[in-house]
């Protein structure tokens, strides 16, 4: 995909830049899980939630993805 922006944000902003203020607004938005937004963004899941951290943006962790990760972790410890 290609995208224009003008001329003055081109400036400022690297590719990488621009690529991580995409995949936060596709987060934000919920149009993008945590895995997509990082890959779009170039980074691992753990450094992209750091930057979300950085910039103060909550993740969307509820009472569904905790039952989850916690079914997870008794089917990993065999409980």
């Amino acid at each position: 995909m290609n995208l224009t922006l003008p001329e003055s944000l081109e400036a400022r902003l690297s590719p990488e830049s621009m690529a991580l203020h995409l995949a936060i607004g596709l987060f934000v938005s919920e149009e993008a899980t945590l895995g997509q937004a990082a890959e779009i963004a170039g980074l691992s899941q753990a450094a992209f939630l750091r930057n979300l951290g950085a910039r103060r943006i909550p993740i969307h962790y509820g009472p569904a993805e905790l039952a989850e990760d916690l079914q997870a972790v008794q089917a990993l410890t065999g409980q």
